[in-house]
């Protein structure tokens, strides 16, 4: 007999990130910095020590210590994985189960309900308000009444920008029953994180990552962290050496400097900062064409009209960013790329 795929198989759709050349890519929230040379001196030096005929450190222990000090926990409470993606697996199939239910909000991350279906659990998507917040008290009352047992969001938010407070965070997480996932992986462009609170709730974990901020999103490093119990849970759910040696020494290199690191967080934020003024002023120039929605990441949303044959036109002068229906998601580049861009827009709109 014919082997016949299963249910959730014969539905999955794949995550599917943009792929070819070219010669702007604003389109998957990188750093546009590259390692400064000390970093890369350091990066090339721990490389060269390592034992490649060897496992890596099961408990990536260096790595965590290092990414403690830069969080101001304890190393216990730091699990590294294979980027935050890895991290959202291992979580969801650890702390559910078949027919447990989680809550997302929409729009948010999609790998979110995607890990969710295949693990067969139900995901309830709470729709945001129109102005994407979302509705803290709607969200724990349908938690509770639905007896939820996970809820993970990003804050700041993927794909729009937006910052749910701290406090409104601590809210949702002091009055549920479910385990709360709060992805902070654009956490470094707006400060307002509850990662240095983790220890405090027996229901909380934060995860982060080097992907943004740092400029390493070729090792796919993520850090879960949260209480010494969840996070010996987690150690213990993960693959045995899901993070290689490389990406850990690369990961150590890039945490011991921490100047640098703030410098990028500093560089990103003021590109992001001059990316979103030069949207509000095609705003007030093009009315009617574009609607800028948020900041508070190393991205600016946008409500544009024409969104589809905009991102047509973008791509096929060289530019990539993301398209989600009505609106647009363009990573803040290098300040000629920022320039690039919207003199592309404007030129679109005023068919030029």
């Amino acid at each position: 007999m014919p082997f016949e795929l299963n249910k959730k198989m014969k539905s999955i759709e794949p995550y599917e990130p943009i792929t070819g050349s070219y010669r702007i890519r604003l389109d998957a929230n990188e750093s546009f910095i590259p390692p400064a040379d000390e970093v890369m001196d350091d990066i090339k030096a721990a490389i060269d020590a390592l034992h490649f005929n060897r496992y890596p450190d099961p408990a990536a222990s260096e790595l965590c210590a290092l990414a403690a000090d830069y969080y101001g926990v304890k190393p216990e409470q730091v699990v590294a994985g294979n980027g935050s993606d890895d991290l959202i697996s291992v979580c969801m199939n650890a702390f559910t189960q078949r027919d447990d239910k989680i809550l997302t909000f929409t729009p948010d991350f999609s790998m979110y309900s995607f890990y969710s279906g295949l693990i067969e659990t139900s995901c309830i998507a709470i729709p945001k308000r129109d102005d994407f917040t979302i509705d803290v008290d709607s969200a724990i009352k349908t938690a509770n009444s639905e007896n939820v047992r996970l809820i993970i969001f990003s804050n700041p938010c993927n794909p729009t920008s937006i910052l749910l407070g701290a406090d409104e965070v601590r809210k949702i997480v002091r009055s549920v029953n479910a385990l709360v996932i709060v992805d902070e992986a654009y956490m470094d462009f707006a400060d307002r994180s509850v990662v240095k609170e983790t220890e405090d709730y027996d229901n909380l974990i934060v995860l982060r990552t080097l992907s943004k901020a740092m400029g390493m999103a070729s090792v796919r490093l993520g850090l879960a962290i949260t209480n010494k119990t969840l996070a010996g849970l987690i150690r213990t759910a993960k693959s045995p050496y899901n993070v290689n040696s490389v990406s850990q020494a690369i990961g150590c290199a890039v945490f011991s400097h921490k100047d640098y690191i703030q410098h990028s967080v500093t560089r990103i934020n003021s590109s992001r900062d001059m990316l979103f003024a030069e949207f509000k002023r095609l705003q007030t120039e093009l009315p009617g064409k574009i609607f800028p929605v948020a900041a508070d990441a190393n991205f600016v949303y946008t409500k544009a009209a024409d969104a589809s044959a905009l991102f047509e036109a973008l791509k096929n002068s060289g530019i990539i960013v993301r398209c989600f229906g009505d609106y647009l998601r363009v990573t803040a580049g290098r300040n000629l790329e920022n320039i690039e861009v919207v003199s592309a827009i404007e030129r679109f709109y005023k068919g030029t």
